[in-house]
């Protein structure tokens, strides 16, 4: 197959769009951005932002707020589905809904697009222009022209916090102030540290998981046991190992995680013809959770995230799983659900990831990652920031969160209990307190 020609980078902007929508006013908008930002006039791809203002304030001069989402790899929410957070930035703002590249209207990245490359060299070399440096100076060139010489406000939540970080350190001069929510990343050290942690605080979850509902230990052994013992096929037609299943454990970060895993599991057997089978519900909700076909670059890039210093990662989150017998899935104790982890042999297990799996592999062995921080500038930082460090967050670890608040002059933490990872999503309250601190309120 001969790959089509790539297009011309320009940073032409077109709004593609306006509509109204429940009491919001939305503009569409596309930008011609490179997909190297070092060599601008080679090859491109398109960006998508989605700009959203209250219908009573679509005529005012408000300040922009750009929402960085979690990932990596998610597109931004959609306004119908976006969580609490929005409302409140539209008393204020004009909110941007950015398409991270590869993801959602933006340029996509999945099995299919791949394929256009000649090989798994190609491909790779490719996605390693997917990380939050590229996302900031595609943020940058947005802002020029949506904004002109004017600086935004960029909300970050948990990958979109990495991002801000980034933005900080490559790009201050285009920030008023940054909100960062459940996102303060570990700034130095190798992935196995940010593993070694999350593993830790995996198993805290799990212990409060069945804690919550110890008769679920029995229901997971027993799926698990069935697992080991049938071939189950999801509706997709692939098969569920054990080990797959144990990465339900994902849901344990939000604030209806425990509650969602619960209430399947609960439908979990039904009577068959040969005795106890897993029902096509159940089936159904794991499908749901444990593919990777909607969000691919979420498992291909997600160790390269924390990628510096002339290290491979080289799958740390399974090398480090070993250090942690209690997620054995042999079935010699009590099943312990894994997390926010991606495991090679989930590239063989997932039909949507399969075709990425050598690419993936020579990401994991990659070392000539760029750095994503600036210690220094950081370090003489005059951008405010305000940000939500939360307590028990399974995704992104207390303790470094508070180091790298350390190292941000003049970054305010603000540590609560009171919500999981997604809280800004649930409770309008936590924006409206990023606010009020960045404001000298609190």
């Amino acid at each position: 197959m001969t790959p089509p020609a790539p297009a011309t980078a320009s940073a032409a902007t077109s709004g593609t769009g306006t509509y109204r929508h429940d009491g919001m006013v939305c503009t569409d908008h596309t930008l011609d951005v490179p997909l190297d930002h070092a060599r601008p006039d080679g090859p491109g791809l398109t960006l998508f932002a989605r700009e959203v203002v209250a219908a009573e304030h679509q005529h005012r001069d408000l300040p922009y707020l750009l929402w960085l989402q979690g990932g990596p790899g998610l597109r931004a929410e959609r306004p119908h589905a976006a969580g609490a957070w929005l409302r409140r930035a539209l008393k204020d703002y004009r909110v941007v809904l950015m398409d991270q590249r590869g993801t959602g209207r933006s340029s996509p990245v999945d099995r299919r697009t791949l394929a256009v490359h000649p090989d798994a060299a190609a491909a790779a070399g490719h996605l390693a222009h997917f990380r939050a440096d590229a996302i900031v100076r595609d943020a940058e060139l947005l802002r020029r022209r949506l904004c002109g010489d004017r600086p935004w406000t960029v909300l970050g939540q948990s990958f979109g916090g990495f991002c801000t970080l980034t933005y900080l350190s490559l790009a201050p001069e285009g920030l008023a102030q940054a909100l960062i929510t459940g996102g303060l990343p570990a700034l130095t050290g190798h992935a196995d540290d940010v593993y070694r942690a999350a593993y830790r605080r995996t198993l805290a979850h799990n212990a409060r998981y069945f804690a919550r509902y110890p008769g679920d230990q029995r229901l997971a052994d027993a799926v698990a046991g069935h697992l080991a013992e049938h071939d189950v096929r999801l509706p997709s037609g692939e098969r569920l190992s054990v080990r797959r299943f144990q990465t339900m454990g994902i849901t344990f970060g939000t604030s209806a995680g425990f509650d969602s895993l619960h209430y399947l599991l609960e439908s979990a057997f039904v009577d068959g013809a040969d005795g106890p089978e897993l029902s096509d519900t159940f089936l159904r909700g794991v499908d749901a959770v444990v593919s990777f076909a909607a969000n691919p670059l979420y498992a291909v890039l997600h160790e390269a995230i924390y990628a510096q210093g002339g290290r491979a990662t080289d799958w740390s989150a399974h090398r480090i799983r070993s250090e942690f017998p209690e997620f054995d899935a042999s079935g010699a104790g009590p099943l312990r659900f894994t997390g926010e982890m991606i495991y090679p042999w989930q590239f063989t297990e997932d039909p949507a990831l399969r075709p990425l799996r050598e690419a993936a592999d020579l990401l994991a062995r990659r070392t000539d990652w760029p750095p994503l921080y600036d210690l220094d500038r950081l370090a003489r930082n005059e951008v405010p920031v305000t940000a939500a460090v939360y307590y028990d967050d399974m995704f992104v670890d207390r303790e470094q969160s508070m180091a790298t608040a350390d190292l941000v002059r003049g970054l305010r933490p603000w540590v609560t209990n009171a919500y999981a990872h997604d809280g800004v999503r649930a409770d309008a309250a936590v924006l409206d307190r990023l606010l009020d601190m960045a404001g000298g309120r609190v």
